[in-house]
């Protein structure tokens, strides 16, 4: 951040009195700009022990598979974007379910939260920001082409769920591994 949105001068970042962390801040009209994560939501559409992937038109990743979802718009809840998201990328309709996982990606900033939602029928179809969408068993994943770790996370624990016919909510953080481009550890939470 280069300008204050309120007064149009240039802002500096220092910690602001009453604060513990650096903070972009107007030295002119004093408003502190605070910067928070993400929040990204999307669900698993399921249907008969399989799952709906999409492959990515877009950055990042473009031609990687994942599941629908993206960043919760003003104004609507979790549910209500994850619903969103998988009618924009997959033209699907899913009736939501619980949340599933939740996982924090410090590195990026975002927040993740991924619904469990059954497909109501199967009239789906690439949206504007899909290649393909398709129907996947387990042993039929694409896992060396998914696009995000925080997407191979979610389906493995999904299907050892579905194995077992136990699901419960899975919460943790994903970090990035120092010096790695693409190594991942995942802390879950007890």
């Amino acid at each position: 951040m280069k300008f204050c949105s309120q007064c149009g001068n240039s802002v500096e970042v220092r910690v602001p009195e009453g604060d513990s962390r650096e903070r972009h801040v107007c030295p002119d009209c004093g408003t502190v700009h605070y910067q928070n994560p993400n929040v990204v939501t999307g669900c698993i559409p399921e249907w008969q022990g399989s799952v709906l992937l999409c492959r990515r038109a877009i950055e990042p990743r473009l031609g990687y598979w994942t599941l629908p979802a993206g960043f919760l718009e003003n104004g609507e809840s979790t549910q209500q974007g994850a619903l969103r998201e998988t009618l924009e990328e997959a033209n699907a309709r899913v009736g939501i379910g619980p949340l599933y996982t939740l996982f924090s990606l410090p590195h990026i900033d975002q927040v993740y939260m991924m619904f469990r939602g059954p497909l109501l029928d199967l009239e789906f179809s690439p949206g504007e920001e899909s290649l393909e969408v398709q129907l996947f068993r387990e042993d039929e994943i694409p896992w060396n082409e998914l696009a995000f770790q925080v997407v191979a996370e979610t389906l493995k624990y999904y299907f050892e769920d579905l194995r077992s016919g136990d699901f419960r909510l899975r919460s943790g953080v994903i970090e990035r591994l120092p010096g790695a481009e693409r190594r991942y550890r995942t802390i879950l939470h007890p």
